[in-house]
């Protein structure tokens, strides 16, 4: 095995690791089923590695392959009965958005996840990369979109979260 891929992927994996943990946090509140999209994230980061072109940054393709990971587990899963997500450790308080004005407390906070979970998949996606300061530009090469397409689909995502939060 090439010591050169195992120093890479060992990298990759550290860099992004607590990435990569919120992300799966997003898609399921149980630690052992975070834990198991963790490691298949990783797994896939492995066998995929081999066949990296660069033609993203790293971190865009592993954003790419934890998401598709943890949206396939979603698709297996039921997701109408899901329950609430907790995400610790993502920043909430970001001045340029409107959607959770002065979250101080758990129960707000907890009320935010509670109304992400119940948006679907793509919206779901937009709007935890923006709750990881991913740059907008970022956003649009993992999700195949335009970066003005994303602003307004998050602008759209900012206004559902707000008129959930406050119902």
């Amino acid at each position: 095995m090439d010591e050169n891929l195992k120093d890479l992927f060992s990298r990759i994996i550290e860099d992004n690791k607590q990435k990569i943990l919120r992300i799966c946090r997003a898609y399921t509140w149980n630690k052992e089923d975070q834990k198991d999209l963790f490691q298949e994230v990783a797994l896939n980061v492995w066998k995929s590695l081999p066949s990296f072109r660069e033609e993203a940054i790293i971190h865009t393709w592993v954003y790419r392959i934890c998401l598709n990971v943890c949206m396939q587990y979603a698709l297996k899963r039921n997701k109408t009965k899901r329950s609430w997500v907790e995400i610790e450790g993502i920043r909430i308080v970001d001045d340029n958005a409107d959607i959770h004005g002065n979250l101080e407390n758990k129960e707000e906070i907890e009320k935010l996840y509670e109304c992400i979970s119940k948006l679907n998949e793509a919206e779901k996606t937009l709007i935890l990369l923006f709750l990881e300061d991913v740059p907008y530009k970022t956003i649009s090469e993992i999700a195949g979109m335009t970066e003005n397409n994303v602003a307004v689909k998050l602008n759209r995502i900012k206004k559902k979260l707000y008129t959930c939060i406050n119902n």
